[in-house]
This record gives structure tokens, sequence and C-alpha cells, in this order.
């Protein structure tokens, strides 16, 4: 039992000791212009192999307001995790868990069908939570946690 612990801990050390090697690589910033660009987040952090995508909002890019369209704001917002995803080097299949925030759960459909389009294959886990708001007047705000998979398990 001692020996495992040892050669658990002896692992996890390895593990943050290579991810910590590049402290700059560990944050994924997307361009940022204006206002933006003084924002007080990464829009993704690396830990080890799981990659933390921060919560996005579906904003249309001319009024930096959410589009009074939901279907359309779905889109964006999944638009704007996919983009993060990507500049970290993998794609949405290798997206495990999404959280999404909802000001109506009415619009649930709505989400999903915009959402299905994203992923191949199995979704990942998911949840879906009512809250009272979301900035910009939005209706959705979408935050993801994907995993660095080897090669063999793509």
């Amino acid at each position: 039992m001692i020996i495992r612990t040892i050669a658990i801990v002896a692992a996890l050390t390895a593990a943050f000791a290579a991810s910590a090697g590049d402290e700059a690589s560990r944050y994924v910033v997307g361009a940022r212009t204006g206002a933006l660009s003084a924002l007080p987040f990464s829009d993704a952090v690396w830990a080890g192999d799981t990659l933390y995508v921060s919560g996005n909002i579906g904003l249309d890019a001319k009024t930096g307001q959410a589009p009074a369209d939901a279907a359309l704001e779905a889109k964006l917002v999944m638009d704007a995790v996919k983009g993060t995803v990507e500049r970290a080097g993998l794609t949405m299949d290798d997206v495990v868990s999404v959280t999404i925030y909802c000001t109506d759960l009415a619009l649930y459909d709505t989400f999903n069908t915009a959402y299905r389009s994203y992923f191949h294959g199995h979704f990942p886990a998911r949840a879906f939570i009512g809250v009272a708001s979301i900035l910009r007047n939005g209706h959705f705000e979408v935050q993801a946690i994907a995993a660095r998979r080897p090669a063999a398990q793509k």
C-alpha cells in the first residue's frame, strides 16, 4: 500500500512539473480589442492534459451585445467555445464536459439544435442550468472542459 501511494505521488509530481515547465503556454487567450483587452481572465487554461475553457457568451461582433435571436446566439456561443478549443490545439471531440447557463429554460431545445452540430459521435457530459441573468443581455453562457487524449484513444 505504501509503495503504491509513493508511486501515485511521484506520478502526480512528474505530471505537474511537466505542465509547469512552460508557464506561458498554459494560458490560451484570443485576440481582444478595446474594452475586451482588459478583461481579467484567460480564455482557457491548461492543467496537465486538461483544458479548462472560461465561460463564453454569444455576442454580435457589431454591437457587442447578444443578438435578439436565441438560435443565432446559441451558434455564436458555441463558435466561441470551438474557437478557444481549437486555438489550444484540440477539437470539439476532445471536450469532455460542458456547462450551459441559460436565462430561459424554454430555450433548451433551441440551444440543443445548435449544440448537436458541434460534436461527432458521443456527446460530452453536460449540465444545463437556469440563471436569472447573463452579461450583455445574453440567454446563454457556456464553459467547457477538454482533455488531450493519447493517439491510441482517438
